[in-house]
């Protein structure tokens, strides 16, 4: 998206809120990749989506530094869950901290660890599914969660325009590239869901489970 059209959305649109700035502030300041967080246009995005859909049961691939979690829990009703999965022990701190001054330390639960061995563990069905984590494990974690996508339910996905990559040549493609490529065909080719790739920062994939599917 062009820079200014970029500012332009952004200034139009209902800013983040003090807590998120905050958030946004410090993951900038102390992380070596800060451009990993959402950021408050898709942060606003991630929060409509959620409040439309109105999930009971979310999974979250990547937490970071938690801007997605608290961003997905705005649309879930007091009953609601959040479960969140992070590799990094070492964002922990400012995650937990940033969930506590949210006041969702009860409704989010923050899992450490490869999302591989923890999804597995998790007992639920799934409303919402958003995956933002390693991009070469992209069909993984798909293959792995849309059993346990209720019929009806989203799969988000981050990241899939990957900085323009994807339409290089093969040849130069690296890891990540092969793994987001590989998903996007993957989704597309697939006839349990419906699929809509939107052109917001990065790229972001809506996927739907079709209803007539268990």
């Amino acid at each position: 998206m062009n820079q200014e059209i970029f500012e332009y959305a952004r200034e139009k649109s209902t800013q983040e809120s003090a807590l998120l700035h905050q958030l946004s502030r410090e993951t900038h300041l102390t992380q070596v990749y800060p451009q990993m967080l959402a950021g408050s246009l898709q942060g606003m995005l991630l929060r409509m989506i959620s409040q439309m859909i109105m999930p009971e049961r979310i999974l979250e691939i990547g937490t970071f530094t938690g801007y997605s979690a608290i961003c997905l829990a705005a649309g879930f009703s007091d009953t609601g869950i959040l479960h969140t999965i992070e590799l990094n022990p070492e964002l922990e701190l400012i995650i937990r901290k940033y969930l506590d001054e949210a006041s969702l330390t009860d409704s989010v639960v923050l899992h450490i660890g490869d999302a591989m061995d923890v999804i597995p563990t998790l007992d639920e069905i799934w409303d919402l599914v958003y995956i933002d984590a390693d991009k070469s494990r992209y069909v993984d974690y798909y293959n792995l969660v849309l059993p346990r996508v209720r019929s009806g339910g989203f799969i988000l996905a981050d990241n899939v325009l990957w900085d323009g990559k994807v339409l290089d040549p093969p040849e130069k493609w690296d890891k990540d590239t092969k793994g987001i490529v590989a998903f996007n065909e993957r989704i597309q080719q697939d006839e349990r869901v419906e699929n809509l790739l939107l052109p917001v920062r990065d790229g972001l994939m809506i996927i739907r489970k079709l209803l007539s599917l268990p």
